[in-house]
């Protein structure tokens, strides 16, 4: 067989980049597998309102973004990443047997907090180390395909759940068992094949870089491309919201990870090619395409009526993702100085995860008094709001 051209793009990302995108797929199929179903077993079990679980979910993204912010940091000041990455998905592994042993909504949202403190720990290290491996031609490929295996765990993990819902005939707490056995799988991988290059250094002692002086030096097209991307997450509340139109649609509880299902088939589908079509020509045109399928998406999910508009809807919203997430990770890199990247990684989680909070919270705010139309009207316009700024950006810095 002759290699493709596909294939010798996918054999010269880095070994590194392929580990941590395991590391990334076995975390995310423990984490959707337990997702998938909390938002129905809160409201449904448990009687969590809309707004509670807005809150819940916005309180754990934010938690996840604040501690980003110092492990970051540390991964620069310590010159080394793997030690926060180890820490992070060892945290979230340890804490997953809480969810089956949870008695009461405030055991669940202490758990969703230690596991989001976990994500935190990990996420901007795990992200500066992928900008670290990846070559700059090979970068939006390289966080391509890191979401991509991301996203394929977030695909597995809800068809697991729904399988292990059938055959227990809704059992709750076994899928919650079971969904422990992945987040193992991954904290062993990334102790034993994510690797800690060497990184090249100035020759001057590393100082803690949590001051205004240090922030004042990241670049002013890292703090537009942060405020863009903040004001689009008001737009991407969080992902509950779909199970919850599924579950006014009265979707059987058993078959509502179906929606997680679908959307990140589609997003696991796209990140990748995305990623490749960046790197070839330019990310500015993929990512206004991406906040163009956003509206979308919103617009199908409050004016098309039933389960067509929540399928239309997710494929679209799954579409999005695949579009701007990796994206936006790889113009954190381009727009950082190699030896601030986890900072500014730190810094633009911890501001989107606000964003994403304060999504949530007005999202269930919206949805209580109003419904779900206006919640989704509302995210078509807050995305359209964000598109015409990044138009202005691009036109502002020349950023390709």
């Amino acid at each position: 067989m002759h290699d493709t051209q596909p294939t010798s793009r996918l054999s010269a990302i880095p070994r590194g980049v392929w580990a941590l995108g395991f590391v990334s797929m076995f975390m995310d199929i423990s984490s959707e597998m337990i997702h998938a179903l909390l938002p129905v077993y809160m409201v449904t079990a448990l009687g969590a309102s809309a707004l509670s679980v807005g809150v819940i979910e916005g309180i754990a993204e934010a938690t996840a973004a604040i501690v980003k912010v110092g492990s970051g940091t540390l991964s620069d000041w310590l010159g080394r990443r793997k030690p926060l990455i180890l820490l992070g998905y060892g945290l979230a592994a340890f804490t997953k047997p809480i969810f089956p042993l949870a008695p009461s909504l405030s055991w669940l949202v202490a758990a969703r907090f230690v596991d989001r403190v976990g994500k935190g720990i990990r996420g901007a290290p795990r992200d500066a180390l992928v900008a670290d491996l990846a070559p700059p031609e090979l970068r939006a490929q390289s966080f391509g395909l890191r979401q991509s295996l991301d996203t394929v765990g977030a695909f597995v993990g809800p068809v697991i759940a729904l399988l292990l819902m059938w055959l227990t005939a809704g059992h709750f707490h076994t899928v919650f068992w079971i969904a422990a056995i992945p987040a193992f799988m991954s904290f062993l991988i990334a102790l034993l094949l994510v690797p800690e290059p060497m990184r090249a250094t100035s020759g001057e002692p590393r100082r803690p870089m949590l001051t205004r002086a240090s922030l004042l030096q990241l670049p002013a097209s890292f703090w537009w491309m942060t405020g863009i991307a903040t004001l689009f997450t008001l737009a991407r509340f969080s992902e509950a919201f779909l199970l919850l139109e599924a579950t006014r649609l009265d979707v059987p509880a058993m078959l509502v990870p179906l929606v997680l299902i679908g959307m990140n088939l589609v997003y696991a589908a796209a990140a990748y090619p995305v990623g490749i079509a960046a790197d070839r020509l330019g990310k500015a045109g993929l990512l206004q395409a991406g906040i163009g399928l956003l509206v979308a998406a919103d617009l199908a999910l409050a004016l098309v009526p039933g389960i067509a508009g929540l399928a239309l809807g997710t494929a679209f919203w799954g579409l999005h993702m695949g579009f701007t997430q990796g994206l936006f990770a790889a113009l954190v890199a381009d727009t950082a100085p190699p030896e601030r990247r986890g900072t500014a990684y730190g810094f633009y989680n911890l501001v989107t995860g606000l964003g994403l909070l304060l999504a949530s919270v007005i999202a269930g705010l919206l949805w209580d008094a109003f419904g779900p139309q206006i919640t989704f009207l509302a995210g078509a316009v807050l995305a359209g709001v964000s598109a015409l700024l990044l138009r202005l950006w691009l036109r502002k810095d020349k950023v390709r």
